[in-house]
């Protein structure tokens, strides 16, 4: 019954995905970015599913269960970031995207200063491949977790599974099938968080019970801030800041932000916005609460990985057809980001390295199944943590991106050699924060990003403003 209904909602998922290929004219646009015809609510919905992969069903339950109240930070802090940042950024971004006729994000940092620079072009493809293919591994992780848990598979199946799933729609239907498939998907993750809250409380002996009992885990995990936190206002803001600066640097990955790249209208940002976070908070508070159940369900932390809590307790407190249901949200939520990241991919390998930008809707799907490959090798061989994976690929992309077009979005100019230098600098700042173990005290994405905005405005702008006098001269 378990397999029944899991197989059901999967073949429910690619046929969605199949279906939008009916939509499609063929072209290189369509594949990329559907055509710039995407509606503000499916932009919305589908921009929460890609953003809220599996990494809440495994990763953040599972940091949520290990960490207590600390992780709040993770979530809504990384949130309200998100959501600063969509006031001057996203609407910016979809008119300079279509001006520019940007098919992949690298595209659109290369060309957003009126220039088509080619290094940055590339440089931004080969860091999206690497780090945006190991977020997407993340995902197959993720879905190869739950599996193991509920049917015992090695995770290497899952992995597999995972990809092949991507794969079927993502190779016809392209960016379009995968925006139609995270909609469903998102109602599916919905459906299944909401079910493990609700079983998970009423395990436990109900609200009243739930939180006399969460004062009783453990002296520190209701702590809002870890230990290695000084508690004091300069520490604690600093580390509060760091996560809200990590979620703003959603402007920095390319596979949330093409969804709004596709909105049909600019006019429109603002419904799509609200679509967004009203799925994105109820989804938070949802994770949250599970994470939370689950420290109450199992107890024993050291019985198992704190990531298997979720699949754990769908096995332990639910008849088998609603095992099927959980198990297809916590695919639904790892595949409605894989397959936005494998595009993301394939249009920087496409666009950005190999600088195909007139090649056919073929090689781009060949180039997808490259980096569909590519994505499971590192998910069978690499960093099994996916909630580990995600914060690193998180961090680099960001570093990488966002001070640029925050730069660029405040209407400044850059040459080609500066913007090289910021790229670089912030990636490796980054880099290194996270090697020194200063992360724990505030993200490494805060100490990028500001570094590559100050060092813009104190040091490189007077610069550029001097050699342009010195020319007029």
């Amino acid at each position: 019954m378990i397999i029944t209904s899991f197989v059901i909602f999967l073949v429910v998922f690619v046929a969605i995905g199949v279906a939008s290929t009916l939509r499609s004219d063929k072209s290189s646009a369509d594949y990329l970015v559907a055509s710039r015809t995407v509606s503000p609510w499916l932009t919305g919905v589908s921009a929460m599913a890609t953003n809220n992969s599996g990494y809440m069903f495994i990763g953040a339950i599972g940091y949520t269960y290990t960490s207590g109240l600390e992780s709040l930070w993770v979530m809504f802090a990384w949130m309200a970031g998100d959501f600063l940042a969509s006031f001057f950024i996203h609407k910016k971004m979809r008119v300079v995207s279509q001006q520019r006729k940007s098919l992949s994000f690298g595209s659109l940092v290369a060309t957003w200063g009126g220039h088509d620079f080619r290094k940055v072009r590339l440089l931004a493809g080969i860091i999206t491949v690497l780090f945006l293919g190991a977020y997407a591994a993340a995902q197959f992780n993720a879905s190869s977790k739950a599996l193991y848990v509920v049917f015992g598979w090695d995770y290497r199946i899952g992995a597999t599974l995972g990809s092949v799933l991507v794969l079927l729609y993502c190779l016809f239907g392209g960016i379009r099938a995968s925006i139609w498939t995270d909609a469903a998907q998102a109602m599916v993750m919905f459906a299944a968080m909401a079910l493990m809250l609700v079983v998970g409380l009423d395990e436990i002996g109900g609200t009243e019970a739930f939180f006399t009992k969460l004062g009783n885990v453990s002296p520190t995990y209701l702590n809002l801030f870890p230990a290695t936190v000084e508690h004091s206002a300069v520490p604690i803001a600093l580390f509060i800041l760091g996560y809200v600066a990590g979620g703003s640097g959603i402007i920095a990955q390319p596979h949330v932000m093409i969804r709004f790249m596709a909105l049909d209208d600019p006019g429109h940002m603002r419904r799509a916005r609200t679509y967004y976070y009203s799925a994105y908070f109820a989804f938070c508070v949802l994770t949250f609460s599970v994470g939370l159940s689950a420290r109450l369900i199992f107890p024993d932390t050291s019985a198992f990985d704190p990531e298997l809590a979720l699949p754990m307790m769908t096995t332990m407190l639910l008849p088998e057809i609603l095992v099927g249901l959980v198990l297809a949200g916590v695919v639904a939520a790892s595949v409605s980001t894989a397959d936005s990241q494998i595009l993301g991919c394939s249009a920087a390998l496409t666009e950005d390295i190999a600088n195909q930008a007139e090649g056919s809707v073929w090689f781009r799907r060949l180039a997808t199944a490259i980096v569909t490959a590519i994505a499971l090798s590192i998910s069978l061989f690499g960093i099994d943590s996916v909630f580990v994976l995600v914060l690193y690929a998180w961090s680099v992309l960001a570093a990488a991106f966002a001070p640029l077009i925050i730069i660029y979005a405040l209407g400044e100019k850059l040459t080609e050699t500066k913007a090289l230098l910021i790229m670089v600098s912030c990636t490796t700042i980054a880099l290194g924060w996270r090697a020194l173990g200063w992360g724990a005290v505030i993200y490494e994405v805060a100490p990028a990003m500001f570094f590559g905005i100050l060092s813009y405005f104190i040091l490189i702008k007077p610069l550029l403003s001097d050699s342009e006098a010195q020319s007029e001269l």
